[in-house]
């Protein structure tokens, strides 16, 4: 693992003294560390031949797997020192910025009644850090929206949500029963940071283009009470829910023509034996806690319907398995 660490340093750096310099060492034996790898492989994984240091493409084969290993090194020292620590009975959820405190309170409740020995830890994290911190062991499982690279990850079910537009109740367009994206041409709109969900925040952006409405500008806005207050001064125009919009009196809440945006959550939790056994119970109880806290509309991962009979409040999907609720 030593000469694993030595190598992405350098195959980061693409030099070997900057390597050196980063990881507190000398460059002879960093040299050594590397040709001493080289040797048990059996490959060269760097091209010397000229000025400039190069990838071999067995060194850049290596690269992603040295990475990978090397997180899961960090997440068994982790899981170590966590059960030597007596924290085994600990659940380290993250939740996406903006959960409501209704949703947090039910989330917590469910999981005090249905798994009453288990401690949960339950924190406000980003979807990017939350799937950092699970990668090296810190988090156990993850509420993230989607689209994220789920490589190496579980699934729990997925919660999808319509949203609608929130505008000023002085706007014309607050007299329609429901508003096209198109419609808002000419607004700024109002968003939650990007560092929050990168792929969901492109998400909205490439639709809005898609729809014909480009916004003007843009403000962010890391809480939902912040967002409804920027719109309802005045400010621009946001994607939400109903039930969210409804907190504001100076601001309503319309459909949007053709349902285009659907925000979509659902838990993930690191693939394989070292996961925490109480994550897919969790995964559960939050979808259904999601559901249940909004008018959501669940489908089947290849986009069907759940289920053709009697409307239900929702469905949940497993990546193997559905389970019907």
């Amino acid at each position: 693992m030593r000469h694993l660490r030595i190598f992405v340093a350098v195959a980061e750096e693409l030099h070997f003294s900057r390597a050196a310099d980063r990881l507190g060492m000398a460059q002879p034996p960093l040299s050594q560390a590397v040709r001493r790898l080289e040797k048990d492989l059996g490959a060269e994984l760097f091209d010397r031949s000229r000025r400039q240091v190069k990838l071999t493409p067995a060194g850049t084969v290596l690269l992603d797997e040295a990475r990978e290993l090397l997180l899961g090194e960090e997440r068994l020292r982790t899981l170590t020192r966590r059960a030597d620590e007596g924290e085994s009975e600990t659940l380290r959820a993250g939740v996406p910025p903006g959960t409501t405190v209704a949703t947090l309170s039910l989330l917590l409740g469910a999981c005090a009644e249905h798994y009453p020995g288990m401690s949960v830890d339950l924190q406000e994290i980003t979807t990017d850090e939350q799937l950092r911190l699970i990668a090296s062991g810190e988090l156990d499982v993850g509420l993230v929206h989607q689209p994220v690279d789920v490589t190496g990850l579980r699934l729990g079910p997925e919660v999808r949500v319509e949203l609608g537009v929130v505008l000023p109740r002085v706007s014309p367009l607050a007299r329609l029963p429901e508003v096209a994206l198109a419609e808002l041409a000419g607004h700024d709109l109002v968003l939650l940071p990007r560092a929050q969900a990168p792929g969901w925040y492109d998400r909205i952006l490439d639709t809005c283009r898609t729809e014909g409405y480009g916004p003007t500008g843009s403000r962010h806005a890391s809480r939902p009470e912040v967002l409804l207050a920027l719109v309802g001064a005045g400010h621009g125009v946001a994607f939400d829910q109903g039930p969210v919009a409804g907190k504001e009196p100076r601001v309503v809440w319309r459909p949007l023509s053709g349902r285009p945006l659907t925000q979509r959550t659902r838990a993930v939790w690191p693939a394989g034996r070292s996961s925490h056994p109480a994550a897919p119970h969790f995964a559960e109880l939050a979808a259904d806690v999601l559901a249940r806290d909004r008018p959501a509309t669940l489908h089947r991962d290849d986009g069907a319907p759940a289920e053709t009979e009697p409307p239900r409040p929702w469905a949940v999907v497993y990546d193997e398995v559905a389970w019907r609720w």
